[in-house]
């Protein structure tokens, strides 16, 4: 969705961010002291880049995830990533996923429908922001600097019958009644000044597979 932007208007906009306090983990207003999910991915580590490979630089997969600890009780899970620093009012959304089923503990590579690429069978994906029922790429405007894309997990004592494509405010609705725990990773991605498209190939990588 950014990417086209011209580097002088990336550079403008570097003081434009949404802000990581307004990510849905940061605004849920969960009473501290609740438990917390371990949210991590074989594909990167917390606060560290994104492989090209899960950016719209690359083939612009969703990456494999894992969880662990989450509370008793849990019967769903919901995923939304967003994009703290987007140079909009609130966070883009990149993904919405509902329903994911608390023992499987793991999603894998490209298990997100994405462009040229179909997803899970049976994976409940809400709206991103760009109004698509899909992973959308993380493509930051060149020369506007680091993105810290947010890959929170919430753990529900429900499973609540969403819509069929359910966007924030109704995953948020949900969350607020239904959550019993949250996770928290964060992913790094970047375009260097004078750059549109970084043009490399991504390595394989060690992917999350059954």
């Amino acid at each position: 969705m950014l990417e086209k932007l011209p580097e002088v208007i990336g550079h403008a906009l570097q003081g434009m961010r949404a802000g990581l306090d307004k990510i849905v983990f940061n605004t849920l207003g969960m009473r501290q002291g609740m438990a917390s999910i371990a949210l991590s991915s074989v594909a990167f580590a917390d606060h560290a880049p994104l492989p090209s490979r899960y950016t719209a630089d690359g083939e612009g997969l969703s990456p494999p995830l894992q969880w662990a600890e989450l509370p008793a009780g849990t019967e769903s899970l919901v995923l939304v990533v967003e994009d703290a620093d987007s140079p909009t009012p609130n966070p883009l959304v990149h993904a919405i996923v509902v329903g994911l089923r608390p023992n499987e503990g793991k999603l894998d590579e490209a298990a997100i429908p994405s462009r040229d690429n179909a997803g899970a069978a049976g994976m409940r994906v809400g709206r991103n922001s760009g109004l698509q029922v899909a992973w959308l790429p993380p493509d930051p405007p060149p020369g506007h600097g680091a993105h810290r894309y947010a890959f929170q997990l919430f753990a529900l004592d429900d499973t609540p019958a969403f819509s069929a494509a359910p966007g924030r405010d109704e995953v948020f609705d949900a969350l607020r009644e239904h959550a019993l725990a949250s996770g928290l990773l964060i992913g790094i991605c970047e375009r260097p000044d004078g750059s549109i498209k970084i043009k490399k190939t991504a390595p394989a990588g060690p992917l999350a597979t059954g």
